[in-house]
């Protein structure tokens, strides 16, 4: 009991900042006791505002107040220390197992207060005294207790490492330089340390001038997040206005001709209910007219005949019937043409202007600090270009009525008959050629196998599909670019203008795009692949493979690439 109360008495006169037993206490105006040196070292960390507190009930004061030495607090701890205090407050000071604990102490060890570097000790409050009354051991190197002490110890030499050698960059004892390290670039760890620790706050204060920027560029990138996010809000409600009034043109312009087709409706039916009418008329007078023509031939006296066949034999002028000219089933079928003509003509603007649309969405970019990536190179080799191949299929939508698909639609043949199609907006009439079904983008890599002069292409899903070659034809126009590969020459073609090609001559040709980058090229694949000719350019949309047939029997066919 008796402990327990020294205990209890010894936690009322400790420093509540250091946690330990006062040393020259003092106490401040709101009741709170302090070491003198720990009051002032808090409050030194106030200084910059100019406003003082209290650690425990932070009561403020202004200015700051000048202490002194409670001289009565200072003996009662004293007294205190004589009776056994310190003993028993030390009972919470012992070392556990992931504490350091004190290499003097005998018996149950006391936490360790310091380490020194230069004895490679570890010490408990008490038995560090010695460190600041010893003017010797006052040089000493005091820091954080640590288990590591034994690492500053020279294994071989059992020597304390005090010397860094820059050769071998490694810290090394005194001894060690006259042996192993003799002739090595050394200097003292201390020098060492304090021209890193140099290096080191240059570091720290270019990392943290990276810090700051990065801050500043996701700050500024938020602020772009914000603005990209307003603009595409804006975007939306602006199109959807923008649609809604299309179609609301569409409703008016949908109405209207409803109204003018029941409007002339109306008057046509009002047109041949009134000649119906009339001519419903006469039909009665002429069978009234009939009838008395029949009575008056069944009159047996002559006179009574002659004298009343005068006004019964004229007839009415007949209803005008010539105008009549009936139609079956043809009277509005030509608005149905006109509408069915604004129709196509209206997807044709909308199918355009969607790629336009389209690119447009995908040419907004916020732009960052950093450079964009290289483009990765062009492969050397054939399984370098297999890692792109792709999957390509032709559409029979835009086949030539000439071609036949086969082969799941990767294969087409000129063929004399006259296949049935359906008609099509998107089928070239004019021109043997074909498109494939697929948009390309990105990299891509495909092949085709010929049998027979063939044009291999790529083009813009809004070329031409009627009129001359140069409308429609594959590279006669700057919406398509072609290779014609003839039984033993090539040509290339765009805009119309002509190159001629040199190299083997295969059946097979490998086409690599790289659409970013705006690359085309063409190779001749036999045992080896050959390049034909590459094109540099800009790519504005999504292109097609496409294929061109010269001859009737003529076959080719996109390969299945594994």
């Amino acid at each position: 009991m008796a402990q327990q109360g020294a205990q209890l008495d010894g936690a009322k006169f400790r420093c509540s900042i250091c946690l330990d037993l006062l040393k020259d206490p003092v106490t401040t105006t709101c009741g709170h006791s302090y070491c003198m040196s720990c009051i002032n070292n808090f409050w030194d960390e106030e200084d910059q505002r100019k406003i003082y507190s209290c650690p425990q009930c932070r009561q403020a004061f202004t200015p700051r107040p000048v202490l002194k030495k409670n001289t009565m607090l200072a003996a009662l701890v004293e007294q205190l220390k004589k009776t056994g205090l310190q003993a028993a407050a030390a009972d919470h000071c012992y070392a556990g197992p992931e504490d350091v604990a004190c290499d003097v102490c005998t018996g149950r060890k006391l936490k360790a207060f310091k380490s020194c570097l230069t004895c490679s000790a570890s010490y408990c409050e008490n038995h560090l005294q010695s460190h600041f009354e010893s003017t010797k051991l006052q040089k000493h190197k005091l820091v954080e207790p640590s288990e590591k002490l034994q690492e500053n110890i020279c294994s071989r030499h059992d020597e304390v490492m005090k010397i860094f050698c820059r050769t071998d960059k490694k810290c090394i004892c005194y001894l060690c330089t006259m042996e192993d390290h003799k002739g090595h670039d050394t200097v003292p760890a201390v020098a060492e340390r304090t021209e890193r620790q140099r290096e080191l706050e240059v570091s720290r204060l270019n990392i943290q001038q990276r810090i700051q920027d990065r801050e500043k560029d996701v700050k500024l990138l938020q602020q772009e997040v914000e603005v990209v996010s307003r603009s595409a809000d804006k975007a939306v409600e602006d199109s959807e206005k923008i649609f809604t009034q299309l179609i609301r043109l569409l409703q008016k312009r949908s109405s209207n001709v409803k109204q003018q087709i029941r409007s002339q409706q109306e008057t046509e039916v009002s047109r041949v209910n009134e000649l119906q009418e009339k001519l419903q008329q006469e039909i009665t007078e002429l069978k009234r007219k009939d009838a008395e023509l029949k009575q008056l031939s069944h009159t047996e006296d002559h006179n009574q005949f002659l004298h009343n066949y005068p006004s019964v034999s004229q007839l009415s002028e007949p209803t005008d019937s010539s105008s009549i000219n009936i139609r079956p089933l043809r009277y509005f079928e030509a608005v149905t043409a006109a509408v069915s003509e604004l129709r196509d003509k209206l997807q044709d603007i909308l199918k355009d202007k969607r790629t336009n649309i389209s690119l447009a969405v995908t040419e907004v970019k916020v732009l960052l600090s950093e450079p964009e990536p290289e483009p990765e190179p062009e492969p050397k080799t054939r399984a370098g270009f297999l890692r792109y191949s792709c999957e390509i299929t032709l559409d029979p939508n835009t086949a030539n009525p000439k071609l036949l698909l086969s082969e799941g639609n990767r294969k087409v043949k000129w063929t004399s008959k006259h296949q049935s199609y359906s008609s099509h907006r998107d089928r070239f009439y004019d021109r043997r050629q074909v498109l494939s079904r697929e948009s390309l983008t990105g990299r891509c890599y495909w092949e085709v196998e010929r049998r027979g002069e063939v044009r291999v292409a790529v083009a813009y899903e809004n070329i031409s599909r009627g009129g001359n070659r140069n409308e429609c034809g594959f590279g006669y126009n700057d919406k398509s670019w072609s290779l014609v590969c003839g039984t033993d020459w090539y040509q290339f073609w765009f805009n119309n203008i002509l190159t001629p090609i040199s190299g083997p001559v295969s059946s097979r040709v490998g086409v690599y795009l790289d659409h970013r980058a705006g690359i085309l090229s063409f190779y001749s694949v036999s045992e080896t692949m050959t390049l034909l000719h590459r094109v540099q350019t800009t790519f504005t949309q999504p292109v097609y493979a496409g294929l061109h047939l010269y001859f009737e029997g003529v076959t080719a066919e996109l390969c299945k690439l594994k």
